[in-house]
């Protein structure tokens, strides 16, 4: 009846199905919860016709718009639906929106309708479909209320199990990860290589210094950089430098393009480029054909030198 309540008042008029289906009842139920809220006081009427629907008499504003904590902690993530449905957190998240938007004054009601006809967040990359995880629910819910797991986890070919104290949840690129304290650590897991979790009724104390997006931004750094055990010399000409960072590692890129020498008299730069493998970089550079020359390592080269000709070799055919 409260959501009844805030529909009305955002607005202003709705038919019995319009909120039926919204409130994913009957319409007998709506109108016998309309009818509950008239013997209440509230100044609900049916208005008949063509145009007519449930209305709340002018000027009338309900108090009881008033956010529970988990539809307060549920609005922060009412722009990223997918997220927030993966969590369990559908329901809360649009009953805040309802509050909030029965909260605003008449001319900023539309506020929501306008955000998502501007915006909207499509987190996995291209080509992949996201998939959620079947203990992000009960993860999630350890996460918001500071409770311990039980948690069996896949590493290789072996099951492990872990006695953890999730204090957060990423979602980076469609992909889940849960960043739990383990001793005196902070390991992140990605949850879909959780096989269980058991939420227990034992709490812990949240790390007092632990900041969720600063620890996630170092770890992705140190990550990033732990993946680059190669390093190759290049050559390569202002275009090339300009599409470096799209065709490799972005942080690779980056320090490649810090540490370049000055440019010759065509305008291309020498420096050092780090990358994961030798073969992975020389999958990633031939996107950037005549643009980059490989200087070293000579086994690279050749492979390049290789390409070069099989290339010419097809065309001039």
């Amino acid at each position: 009846m409260v959501s009844l309540l805030c529909l009305l008042q955002v607005r202003e008029s709705m038919t019995a199905p319009e909120l039926a289906r919204e409130l994913e009842v009957s319409e007998r139920t709506v109108a016998r919860d309309v009818l509950a809220l008239a013997e209440a006081g509230v100044p609900v009427y049916a208005e008949r016709g063509r145009a007519g629907g449930y209305r709340l008499l002018g000027g009338y504003r309900s108090k009881l718009t008033g956010l529970h904590q988990a539809e307060a902690e549920a609005l922060f993530l009412s722009g990223v639906p997918a997220a927030a449905t993966g969590m369990g957190l559908e329901e809360a998240a649009a009953a805040a929106r309802r509050k909030a938007s029965a909260a605003l004054a008449p001319p900023f009601r539309d506020a929501p309708q306008r955000v998502g006809q501007r915006f909207h967040l499509d987190a996995p990359r291209w080509f992949r479909a996201a998939e959620t995880p079947e203990v992000l629910p009960e993860l999630s819910r350890a996460v918001w209320s500071d409770l311990k797991v039980a948690a069996s986890y896949a590493r290789g070919n072996e099951v492990v199990r872990r006695e953890l104290e999730p204090h957060g949840l990423v979602l980076k690129a469609g992909v889940w990860y849960v960043i739990a304290r383990h001793g005196q650590r902070f390991p992140s897991y990605r949850v879909d290589r959780f096989r269980s979790v058991e939420v227990s009724g034992e709490g812990f104390a949240r790390a007092e210094d632990f900041d969720l997006a600063a620890f996630w931004e170092e770890k992705s750094e140190e990550f990033a950089r732990s993946l680059l055990r190669e390093t190759i010399d290049i050559r390569v000409s202002p275009s090339g430098l300009r599409k470096l960072s799209a065709a490799t590692d972005r942080l690779g890129a980056r320090e490649a393009e810090a540490t370049a020498g000055e440019p010759d008299a065509e305008g291309w730069v020498t420096t050092r480029l780090p990358v994961e493998s030798l073969d992975i970089a020389y999958d990633q550079l031939l996107a950037l054909g005549p643009e980059l020359e490989v200087l070293a390592p000579p086994e690279l080269r050749h492979r390049f030198a290789q390409a070069a000709r099989r290339l010419t070799a097809l065309y001039d055919s």
